[in-house]
């Protein structure tokens, strides 16, 4: 099998796309399929890395563990490392709603809602320790964070009824999407996998957030 770690570079897109897909007569793919599928691939993605190395795992290894062609992986990913996105991004979406819904005399370590179950917390946890000596993974996992923080502003713009480029929601965002990334290190490279959160760790991300949410109003 020829192997290759990029996308072809002549593919179809747009209307053109559309029409090729309606002459094969398959039905579009939902959102919710077609996000079951990126993690699907992404565990994949972890698991070989994990086991391998980067260096060692092809874009053809990828698809052919989760049961695809090469070309169709590429209509997901862009590169073989940005497979890991949707493992990484667990939880950003869903820390934005809660931060929306979020009310000042709540505790702040309760906007920051359940953890994923134990097998994709296994996961993320190699993940995370693998951006430590893979510069193509830790690209992601930083990229992963500044959209999470992109996110977060606006979810505490739109709360404080401010402007989505407005300072204080920015600098609010960027100190609670730090502490999170920090604290996600910390447990990936020291923690027990057994226990996702140690009582001082939880100690950290409490005092960061109090931080960076005082003055916050309701």
């Amino acid at each position: 099998m020829t192997r290759t770690d990029g996308p072809p570079v002549l593919h179809q897109s747009g209307a053109a796309g559309k029409q090729a897909a309606s002459r094969t007569g398959r039905p579009p793919m939902s959102e919710r399929r077609r996000q079951a599928v990126r993690l699907e691939i992404s565990r994949a993605a972890v698991r070989l890395f994990a086991s391998r190395g980067v260096a060692e795992t092809s874009a053809n290894d990828i698809a052919d563990a989760v049961g695809m062609s090469t070309r169709t992986l590429w209509r997901y990913f862009s590169s073989k490392e940005e497979c890991v996105r949707p493992l990484l991004a667990i939880g950003a979406e869903e820390t934005a709603a809660r931060l929306r819904a979020w009310h000042s005399d709540s505790p702040s370590i309760a906007m920051f809602g359940g953890e994923p179950d134990r097998q994709i917390r296994e996961q993320l946890r190699q993940m995370i320790r693998l951006t430590r000596t893979e510069p193509g993974l830790r690209a992601v996992w930083l990229a992963v964070h500044n959209e999470a923080e992109s996110a977060f502003a606006k979810a505490l713009a739109e709360r404080a009824g401010l402007a989505e480029d407005a300072l204080t929601p920015r600098v609010q965002a960027a100190m609670i999407n730090g502490a999170l990334r920090v604290a996600a290190e910390e447990w990936a490279w020291s923690g027990d996998i057994d226990e996702p959160m140690s009582p001082a760790l939880v100690e950290t991300i409490r005092q960061a957030l109090r931080a960076a949410l005082s003055g916050l109003s309701a």
